[in-house]
């Protein structure tokens, strides 16, 4: 474009007369004036590339600063350093606890649990770890790791002191929810860490960031369900259970490690650079060992939630045979093996049908997986555990259903109880008082007393009495009292209409 341009003017020039001389200064001078505006341009492009990248660097920092409302760095070593302590009110209250977390544990209750991990105190050894680490102070690192220890060991103690004497063994699922950790408890107890280090860097820590740790991370609950293993025995439970406590340690220590050194926070002088530098690879030892059992059980579970998934599509949309039923649909998943047991009951299904469906597996991500297909009458070899299953099922249906009958019965009897025996009464009046009644009603029923007061039940009584034998003051007040004693009931009120023929 540039020569285009110098062609244009230069030929302008030419049909303009000009001697030699004077086309050549003049096709210089456009010349230079072309590539000074260039790298001008240029020059103006590359100025307004990194005014964007400098506003854009600008936005980040102040949004994402964390030194606005920082705390002193000392303040902050002080805070941590008083929760490593444990020894007397920290280690009363972390029995407490420990007491309250088994209790939930126990009877299954998320609520008592969710308090208990408020109540804790375990996390301030787990960030005084990290302190340690990020400012290479061994002497705090000893102590913190000492403290988590002892109460580690308090706490599976106490633990299984109450599961030991309690009588409820039953596992129940917020136990059993506690004995399979995986990759996602690492990367919660990870980012619980990096949020509780925020926080507690912070000058106001009275937000609800370190309660809302506490229960995330979930330290309380799986030290006890390791106490609930080793007080029956179990040592798959106290392993699983174990190992979850150790994985939330771990991580919650890397987090708080990684903040304090983005922080910059100043480390202790050590005699010995060797001694930090073994330190960092123990720490990076211990996350990799700790990481890597996680991922592998992580991974099981991802694959059994697929295979079950898929079975539940295949079984929903294959498994549909006319005048057949399914009784029972198990999806049995192992890493070796995976199979679909099916019970059938009704029209018998053809081999040819059965292997139509097994054709279809593949294509609903279930490649490798036997169709077990059992049915009544030509196959009376049923999977024993699965019959008791579905008979343990139906037989809590028919319990369920006795509980309503019986709550039924209950409330019905109430109702009669609470009801009156009209006719009888409407009877022995006419008895008493025959030629005073011509007709009786009766009703029970509540009266509600103005200003909030409790209602109170009062027995209503509604009479007509002839023309020419009405009811007196005395037959009406005895006719109360009497009514009083039949019905057994304080509050009678008594109307009485003369009729007019």
């Amino acid at each position: 474009m540039r020569n285009l341009r110098i062609d244009f003017f230069f030929r302008r020039v030419v049909s303009a007369g000009r001697t030699g001389a004077e086309k050549s200064f003049i096709f210089a001078s456009l010349t230079y004036r072309s590539t000074m505006t260039e790298k001008m341009n240029d020059n103006s492009t590359k100025h307004n590339g990194r005014s964007h990248w400098n506003r854009f660097r600008d936005f980040l920092r102040e949004y994402f600063n964390l030194d606005a409302d920082k705390a002193s760095e000392e303040e902050v070593r002080d805070n941590i350093r008083k929760g490593v302590e444990f020894r007397g009110t920290n280690l009363w209250v972390l029995i407490f606890a420990i007491f309250i977390a088994s209790i939930g544990l126990n009877v299954n209750s998320t609520a008592v649990i969710i308090g208990a991990m408020l109540v804790s105190p375990l996390m301030g050894p787990i960030m005084g770890v990290g302190l340690a680490l990020g400012v290479s102070n061994f002497d705090l690192m000893k102590q913190s790791l000492r403290s988590l220890a002892l109460a580690a060991g308090v706490g599976l103690a106490t633990s299984t002191l109450y599961f030991w004497v309690s009588p409820l063994s039953t596992a129940q699922s917020e136990l059993l929810a506690r004995t399979t950790p995986t990759i996602y408890d690492v990367l919660i107890a990870l980012f619980g860490g990096l949020a509780g280090i925020v926080a507690q860097s912070r000058k106001d820590r009275t937000s609800t960031v370190i309660p809302g740790v506490a229960i995330a991370t979930a330290l309380m609950p799986p030290l006890c369900t390791a106490g609930f293993g080793l007080a029956r025995g179990d040592w798959a439970f106290f392993g699983g259970a174990f190992y979850l406590f150790f994985i939330n340690a771990v991580f919650i220590a890397l987090g708080t490690f990684l903040i304090v050194r983005f922080l910059k926070y100043k480390r202790v002088a050590i005699a010995d650079p060797k001694v930090e530098q073994r330190a960092r690879r123990y720490m990076t030892a211990v996350v990799v060992l700790t990481l890597g059992p996680s991922i592998y059980l992580a991974y099981g579970i991802v694959q059994r939630t697929i295979f079950e998934s898929n079975a539940r599509e295949y079984i929903e949309r294959v498994l549909t045979f006319e005048g057949s039923e399914i009784v029972s649909a198990a999806p049995v998943y192992s890493s070796d093996s995976c199979a679909i047991e099916v019970m059938l009951l009704g029209r018998q299904v053809s081999d040819e049908a059965i292997a139509v469906a097994r054709n279809q597996l593949a294509a609903y991500g279930l490649s490798g997986t036997a169709l077990i297909v059992r049915q009544a009458g030509n196959d009376q070899s049923f999977d024993s555990g699965t019959l008791q299953n579905v008979l343990r099922s139906n037989t809590e249906i028919l319990d369920e259903k006795n509980r309503q009958i019986k709550a039924l019965k209950k409330e019905a009897d109430r109702y009669r109880r609470e009801m009156l025996p009209a006719a009888d009464i409407s009877r022995e009046l006419g008895s008493l008082w025959g030629e005073h009644v011509e007709r009786v009603s009766l009703a029970k029923a509540p009266v509600f007393m103005g200003g909030g007061q409790e209602p109170d039940t009062v027995v209503f009584c509604y009479i007509t009495t002839p023309a020419n034998a009405p009811l007196g003051e005395d037959q009406q007040k005895k006719l109360t009292d009497w009514l009083r004693a039949r019905t057994k009931m304080r509050h009678v009120e008594l109307m009485v209409q003369q009729a007019e023929w």
